[in-house]
């Protein structure tokens, strides 16, 4: 299991999508995203990972891999969760200096390069992903522990 949270009074947290739908769904990783979910501070989502997220939703929805119920289900607490929905791009400067340091999917740089920009202004954020080689950069980038 992958630890994430920085010690800290006040969790910040920037979830990407990986982690979001750990906590919709029930996979592997569902109970330590619902532990972070449940836990006091601010929670982030960024409108890449809203858009993701449903994304995924709406497969599920259309291949029929799961009840209506359980689909509908998700799409409530995705509205209803912890996260407070930001509209921020990431800064160009991160984008360019973490493409060369890190094999990032594009999505993950995007995350990454965002969560980066947001540390400016919240020095203890933390980035919440079951997504391993985004993880290993935000470890890298000081942005996960």
């Amino acid at each position: 299991m992958i630890k994430m949270m920085k010690s800290s009074s006040t969790n910040i947290l920037y979830w990407d999508s990986s982690a979001i739908i750990s906590a919709l769904f029930k996979d592997c990783h569902s109970d330590q995203a619902l532990e972070y979910a449940n836990s006091d501070g601010f929670h982030f989502m960024s409108t890449l990972a809203l858009a993701e997220t449903h994304g995924v939703i709406s497969r599920l929805k259309r291949e029929r891999m799961l009840a209506e119920v359980l689909l509908d289900s998700a799409l409530e607490s995705l509205e209803t969760g912890p996260w407070r929905l930001i509209n921020l791009s990431p800064d160009t400067i991160f984008i360019k200096a973490l493409a060369s340091k890190w094999p990032l999917r594009g999505a993950d740089l995007w995350h990454l390069a965002t969560a980066k920009t947001l540390q400016k202004d919240l020095p203890e954020l933390t980035v919440l992903t079951f997504d391993n080689r985004l993880y290993v950069a935000a470890l890298g980038e000081k942005l996960a522990v």
